[in-house]
């Protein structure tokens, strides 16, 4: 056999696995996000990819594994939408500018994978994933403070802090009626969403982001 075609053969073998890997990640998504992650079963998950079970059980041991492969990847994927997201923020930005964009990029990322909602959130997740989430949480937190001192310069760091954790909070509880909803509904949730961010952050910044007037709170509800 030529040397080449050697080479290409743990490649393609390699490539078959991760097409598959991914199909079963898709599928325990999908699995997670109908039944919950602690009604799944290994053999619901198979047979929503479309695979026998004896497959499955090549890539991953057993429905912990899984969810773990689907969980890092996904946090992964949230630190660098958080990244983006919460980027320094240029003065001439309006407030609800500001906040809309980084809004809008977090309920994307969710709405886009609605089983990282299902896994953090549920009651029986995975030691390790509440272990990552708790981690990620901290690591927003500090991305939020951060800033908010450089809009908030002369307040005190436990203000700041206190102020981090309010504003995750309260998107946090919006996220929840956001996916609970789709269409005009989902959009208008998360119009709330921003609003309510804006109105608690506009008396805090005052006048060093962009001197735009946020929109009027009657006039987003029925636009």
């Amino acid at each position: 056999m030529p040397e080449n075609s050697q080479k290409e053969q743990p490649r393609r073998r390699q490539a078959r696995g991760e097409r598959r890997i991914a199909q079963l990640l898709a599928a325990a998504a999908s699995v997670f996000c109908t039944t919950g992650y602690t009604a799944a079963s290994t053999n619901a998950i198979a047979r929503e990819a479309g695979v026998s079970p004896g497959t499955l059980y090549q890539f991953f041991p057993n429905k912990e594994a899984i969810a773990i492969e689907l969980g890092d990847r996904l946090m992964h994927e949230m630190r660098e939408t958080y990244g983006e997201a919460l980027a320094p923020v240029d003065p001439a930005t309006p407030l609800e500018e500001a906040v809309g964009a980084a809004v809008d990029r977090f309920i994307a990322f969710n709405c886009d994978h609605p089983v990282f909602f299902a896994l953090m959130h549920g009651p029986d997740i995975p030691g390790r994933i509440a272990e990552e989430h708790d981690a990620l949480h901290a690591t927003l937190v500090s991305r939020i403070e951060a800033l908010l001192s450089s809009l908030l310069p002369d307040a005190p760091p436990a203000d700041v802090t206190r102020t981090a954790h309010v504003c995750l909070g309260m998107y946090k509880a919006g996220l929840e009626l956001v996916l609970a909803h789709e269409g005009a509904e989902r959009d208008a949730y998360t119009r709330e969403i921003k609003n309510v961010l804006i109105r608690y952050l506009e008396p805090l910044v005052g006048d060093r982001l962009g001197t735009r007037e946020a929109p009027d709170t009657a006039t987003t509800r029925t636009a």
